[in-house]
C-alpha cells in the first residue's frame, strides 16, 4: 500500500477516461446542437381551430430558424381561445420569440406584457407595434387587434426582434 502502487492503479482508469472525453469532443465537434423544427403542422391546427384569422413571421431572412412551435388548439373546442407560440434562433445566436392569442390572459401573453413598460411605437411591416422592455429588460413588439394580440420578444436584439415582426403576415395555409 505504497504511493507508487495507488498511483499504478488509477493511472489506467485516468487515462482511460480522458480518452472517453476525448473520443466525444472529436465526435460532436462541427454538429450543430440547435434542432430546428418545421411549425407548418402547429400552425396549421392552430388556424384550422382559432376563432380569429391566425397571423405568422412568414419569409423571414436566412438565419431564422425555428426551433419550438406550440399550440393550445389541440384541446380547444369550438369558441375557445387559441393561442400559438414559435421560437426562433436568430443570426446572432439569440432568441426571439412569437405569440399570437386571442385570450388576453393566455400565460404566452401575459409571462411578457405584465410587467412590461411602454417605449413608445415602431412601424413595421406596414402595422403599428407598441415598443415595450419587460421587466427582465429585454425588448417586446407588440400589437393588438379585435381582442387579438400577437407580440416578438426574447433576447435577441432590437433589429432582429422588428425582422420577426415585420414579417408577420396571415396565415393562408
Amino acid at each position: 500500500m505504497s504511493a507508487t502502487n495507488m498511483i499504478r492503479s488509477l493511472a489506467p482508469l485516468v487515462l482511460i477516461c480522458l480518452g472517453l472525453v476525448g473520443w466525444m469532443a472529436a465526435k460532436n465537434s462541427g454538429v450543430d446542437p440547435v434542432r430546428e423544427v418545421d411549425p407548418a403542422s402547429t400552425v396549421q391546427l392552430a388556424a384550422a381551430r382559432a376563432g380569429y384569422p391566425v397571423v405568422v413571421p412568414a419569409g423571414l431572412p436566412e438565419g431564422y430558424r425555428p426551433t419550438s412551435a406550440r399550440t393550445d388548439a389541440g384541446t380547444a373546442g369550438a369558441g375557445d381561445p387559441v393561442t400559438l407560440e414559435i421560437g426562433y434562433l436568430t443570426p446572432s445566436e439569440e432568441f426571439a420569440g412569437f405569440a399570437v392569442s386571442d385570450d388576453a390572459r393566455a400565460p404566452a401573453v401575459t409571462a411578457v406584457l405584465d410587467d412590461a413598460r411602454q417605449q413608445g411605437t415602431v412601424d413595421l411591416g406596414g402595422q403599428t407595434w407598441t415598443r415595450s422592455t419587460t421587466g427582465r429588460g429585454e425588448t417586446v413588439l407588440w400589437r393588438e387587434d379585435a381582442g387579438v394580440t400577437v407580440l416578438v420578444t426574447g433576447s435577441a436584439g432590437e433589429g432582429e426582434l422588428e425582422t420577426v415582426a415585420a414579417a408577420v403576415r396571415p396565415y393562408s395555409g
